[in-house]
């Protein structure tokens, strides 16, 4: 008896262990097959694509202008060549996104009687009329979780007064957060945009904000737009009633003496009157978006994603010709697409669909990528399981030392410890480029996990990886030229992203968001 069941104890363990290993070999499967289609990611195609997409002809393709729609029309005809459809059911790879460009507006801010000219101790970017008996000062103008500026007193048709920071308790720490570490209202990126968003919830026309640091980063944005006769370009579903003025100390103070000390909310009987004028016009632009179906998880949707604007032609006739800003990025999302499709040509194509998504209007404020995420998803966000974004990344960094195989991550840790550990998984399995995650620390100051178009995404809890090389002389600048691109470089970080979405697209579960921004 008991020799029996030592036979079929055996007998168990031999049928587990076979099975076991059919699931890894099936698990496997798709992974093993990545390296054959890697390989159709070559120096050469990236770089006739690069030295066509970065030319003069395209003219530094600034958003709405005839170079971009050169640039679009290539990005369309590269898509219907390689038998990828568009991503939208119409049959339109374009997604058009309603544009509106603001002139740098004049005029002035008067409070009481005194008149501030905007631009000088005032800066607005849009049109705003009218006056006001009373202004509310609603002290930080914060509401989060017990906390709230807003209990005491009535916003609704009021301008709102406010100040940068976070509220403290006696012993030094934040309200917020109970200890020492600042909550997501004192960062410089988002604080201003929580604000206003929050105001204008609560019925509120408008806010006047007094923020130092912001001040003198708009001041300087403002004279540079003032100085080329430039302006400001937004969404124009963006375009509302609801207006943002900043000010500095002493348009602050002459509005409310005590707004550096006091926190209290209060209604401050002071007239206030806008005379700003600017000049709007439309902008045509548009979103290319193409799609491979995935064969089991069609409903699941990994996007990668890559600007395609750049930032046009110079007042002397310099072009701006984008190799790296985003031309890299764009023939590399076009180098990806190109090997999907030759796997699902082979019948082995990804178990969840992969969108191609090159966005419009990066340089004028992530634009594009707005429109996608916060108005007209192509495919919902709830279903959208990654977001793999690629700005510059065809050059070194010369403030860099090391191994100049390298990458900048920024952001694979920020919502998904699965998505991070998957990619460095993905990077020692097939390229071995150094991992450099400089710019992941949220305190650069250079703010890039905010700057590129996988932020509209991360801010809507989806995962996200940001691939970048850093930045360089010729960023913004007419040398930034095709000849100047590092091909093997290209090649080797191109083929990491593709890489690291088969993996995405391929594993038996989404990656989990363990880390849920607020």
């Amino acid at each position: 008896m008991k020799k029996l069941f030592i036979l079929v104890l055996g007998w168990a363990l031999s049928c587990n262990s076979s099975q076991k290993t059919v699931a890894e070999k099936e698990e496997n499967r798709a992974t093993d097959l990545a390296p054959s289609f890697a390989a159709s990611i070559t120096e050469e195609e990236l770089k006739e694509h690069l030295f066509t997409y970065a030319s003069d002809e395209f003219e530094g393709r600034e958003t709405g202008k005839p170079g971009q729609k050169r640039a679009v029309d290539y990005l369309k005809k590269q898509y219907e060549a390689l038998g990828i459809p568009a991503a939208k059911s119409d049959g339109d790879y374009f997604q058009k996104v309603p544009l509106e460009f603001s002139k740098v507006p004049s005029g002035t801010l008067s409070v009481g009687d005194k008149s501030f000219t905007i631009g000088k101790a005032a800066l607005t970017f849009s049109s705003i009329s009218g006056s006001y008996k009373e202004v509310v000062y609603v002290g930080y103008g914060i509401e989060d979780g017990g906390y709230s500026d807003y209990t005491s007193v009535d916003v609704k048709g009021k301008v709102l007064l406010m100040k940068a920071g976070e509220p403290k308790n006696e012993d030094g720490t934040y309200v917020l957060s109970g200890s020492s570490e600042k909550s997501v209202w004192s960062n410089m990126s988002e604080a201003v945009g929580k604000r206003t968003e929050l105001a204008a919830e609560k019925g509120a026309n408008g806010v006047l904000y007094f923020d130092p640091q912001n001040f003198a980063r708009f001041n300087r944005y403002y004279d540079f737009m003032k100085s080329n006769d430039s302006g400001r370009m937004q969404l124009q579903a963006e375009n509302s009633e609801n207006f943002l003025v900043l000010l500095n100390e002493k348009s602050a103070k002459q509005l409310y003496p005590e707004i550096q000390k006091a926190d209290t909310p209060k209604t401050l009987t002071i007239a206030v009157t806008f005379d700003i004028k600017s000049e709007d016009n439309k902008v045509d632009s548009e979103n290319v978006a193409a799609i491979l179906k995935g064969s089991s998880k069609p409903d699941e949707y990994v996007i990668i994603s890559s600007h395609l604007d750049h930032i046009g032609v110079n007042a002397d006739g310099q072009v701006n010709n984008g190799a790296d800003d985003d031309g890299s990025g764009t023939v590399a999302l076009l180098e990806i697409a190109e090997a999907f499709k030759k796997a699902a040509d082979a019948g082995k194509g990804p178990e969840r669909s992969i969108v191609f998504l090159h966005v419009t209007g990066e340089e004028k404020g992530l634009l594009g990528s707005k429109y996608y995420t916060d108005y007209k998803p192509i495919f919902p966000l709830s279903q959208t399981v990654a977001n793999l974004n690629i700005d510059m990344i065809g050059r070194i960094d010369p403030k860099r030392t090391g191994d100049r195989n390298y990458v900048y991550l920024i952001g694979s840790d920020k919502l998904s410890t699965e998505l991070h550990d998957l990619s460095e998984e993905v990077n020692k399995r097939y390229t071995n480029i150094e991992f450099d995650y400089t710019y992941n620390d949220e305190n650069d100051p250079n703010r890039f996990y905010y700057r590129s178009d996988h932020y509209n995404f991360a801010k809507n809890n989806i995962p996200i990886i940001f691939y970048f090389n850093g930045t360089h002389d010729d960023y913004h600048r007419p040398g930034d030229t095709p000849d100047k691109i590092n091909y093997d470089l290209l090649k080797n970080r191109t083929q990491l992203i593709f890489y690291t979405a088969w993996e995405i697209a391929n594993r038996a579960e989404k990656v989990v968001v363990d880390k849920a921004t607020q």
